[in-house]
């Protein structure tokens, strides 16, 4: 994961609203299956991984 983006984890809230996709698992898990990409207003709280149910980072990609 790199340092240089934002990331949000599961629970967090979206602190924008935007489109946002999984960067990496919480558990270190593998995300080269997970290109899902979430739509979140603001104040919408970050889910798990859709692929595999677990926390993951968020990344916004626009």
């Amino acid at each position: 994961m790199s340092n240089n983006k934002q990331t949000y984890k599961t629970g967090e809230k979206a602190e924008q609203s935007g489109t946002y996709k999984v960067d990496s698992l919480v558990s270190g898990g593998s995300t080269e299956n997970d290109d899902t990409e979430i739509k979140l207003e603001e104040g919408e709280q970050f889910p798990p991984s859709p692929s595999s149910n677990e926390a993951a980072h968020w990344v916004k990609v626009s």
